[in-house]
């Protein structure tokens, strides 16, 4: 059972859970952990990024002098893409990559994710020793002279990334009005300029953070603040990015919401016809629509599942061949092109399918059903309550007299426990959620009493 890292990274209230000590004693682990791989006399070298919340700054110089003070050299991008991180590590051979944000949380909460050699988020050894390193807390191996590592100021990295990004595009977007919810976050400026350079006209919104504001009702969180902009000024398509802009939800020219397994599906078909999507094979997570997998069956394509977050994901896709996955919250991750989700080429992927088809894009999503799904977060104290034997019973009765998926879980990120439900009928779904969550509440006031006895 780990104590500091969940399924992104080691995620919780700046100064309370993760505090700045934590981050000066990961980048103390970091700085231990490359040069421990690196043949003698070879210099070692990480690359931070962080989001724009108030205190990825203080853990931004935590983690550098703790990876300098231990012998490796700390390249800072600055404000930027948990995907650009992992980028620049691939492409210009660091050691590890480092981002500062809690994703989609709020601004009082923030994370620290790592990045392995390969620029992918590591779920084995490395995660297993820096919980080690964070529980034990041994002296670090701090270094002298001149094998103290230097800190370097590398905002070069972030415009390659945007460089990388325009490459991609295989067409021009003039005349093509673009909406961008940025969510006051990591992607304020990138997204823009990269649209921009496509020819796009971009109308922006929540692209001033100040490091309070940040997943702020806006953003993929909260698409239905950039669906009702589409709306208003008859643009063409829009993009909701999270905080870090590793996931993106799309809006179609009607103001719908599409979320990550619509444009798992449009982007299947798409791969398909171009004879691109090796094995006909999609990976997906326990969350994927059940409508996702008939509609990419009735085209011969198989979706597997895998369990949440995007680096289990990416694992299924590397032992099964796959080159596309992703998950319903805007996760997607084209092999080919990332090796993390990485919500501005989402956003470029859906274009470069939407022009090169000639379709708009609630057009692209003809053949496809979602089923009706209801997902709850109920927050909790002790989410252990998700355990308890009366929780367990409902949640198979449910199954049993509804007949329909039913999924409860820990979140790995957040102090709530999520409560998914899918079926035929959305009512059933609605009433079998609410009774799951009124057991859900009193097994934890259960558990929150006994907390006190003790």
């Amino acid at each position: 059972m780990r104590s500091f890292f969940g399924t992104d990274g080691f995620r919780g209230e700046a100064n309370v859970f993760l505090t700045a000590e934590h981050a000066f004693r990961l980048g103390c682990f970091l700085g231990e952990y490359c040069r421990g791989r690196a043949g003698a006399g070879e210099t070692c070298r990480a690359v931070i990024g962080k989001d724009p919340r108030r205190s990825s700054y203080m853990f931004e110089y935590a983690l550098a002098a703790g990876l300098t003070a231990c012998g490796t050299d700390a390249y800072l991008l600055h404000v930027t893409t948990t995907p650009s991180v992992s980028y620049i590590v691939r492409a210009e051979g660091f050691d590890c990559g480092v981002m500062i944000s809690a994703s989609h949380n709020g601004y009082a909460d923030n994370g620290i994710k790592l990045l392995d050699g390969k620029g992918e988020k590591p779920c084995g050894e490395m995660i297993s020793l820096a919980e080690e390193y964070l529980r034990t807390l041994p002296p670090p191996a701090f270094v002298t002279g001149g094998a103290i590592g230097r800190t370097v100021d590398y905002t070069e990295g972030r415009n390659r990334y945007a460089g990388y990004l325009i490459s991609l595009s295989r067409f021009s977007y003039r005349g093509v009005k673009v909406g961008l919810d940025c969510a006051n976050g990591s992607a304020f400026a990138l997204a823009k300029s990269v649209f921009g350079a496509l020819g796009a006209q971009v109308y922006c919104i929540n692209a001033a953070p100040n490091g309070l504001n940040i997943n702020n009702a806006c953003g993929s969180t909260r698409p239905e603040i950039l669906a009702a902009f589409v709306r208003t000024h008859a643009l063409d398509i829009g993009f909701a990015f999270d905080g870090d802009a590793d996931r993106c939800i799309c809006i179609d020219e009607k103001g719908n919401v599409v979320d990550g397994d619509a444009v798992l599906y449009m982007s299947a078909l798409y791969l398909q016809r171009a004879g691109e999507l090796d094995g006909n094979r999609v990976i997906g997570t326990v969350m994927t629509n059940s409508g996702l997998e008939r509609a990419l069956a009735a085209h011969g394509i198989v979706c597997e599942r895998t369990k949440v977050g995007d680096m289990y994901v990416r694992e299924r896709m590397k032992k099964s061949g796959a080159v596309l996955g992703g998950e319903p919250s805007g996760h997607i991750i084209y092999g080919k092109y990332a090796t993390t989700g990485d919500g501005i080429l989402t956003a470029v992927k859906v274009m470069e399918i939407m022009l090169g088809e000639k379709k708009r894009l609630s057009e692209l999503l003809r053949g496809y059903t979602p089923l009706p799904q209801v997902l709850l977060n109920v927050p909790v104290f002790d989410k252990n309550a998700a355990c308890a034997p009366s929780v367990q019973e409902k949640l198979r009765e449910i199954e049993r007299g509804y007949g329909m998926r039913v999924i409860l879980r820990a979140s790995g990120t957040e102090n709530v426990i999520r409560i998914f439900c899918e079926g035929e009928n959305a009512s059933d779904c609605r009433r079998a959620a609410g009774e799951l969550k009124e057991c859900v509440l009193a097994a934890a006031r259960t558990e929150t009493m006994r907390g006190g006895e003790e």
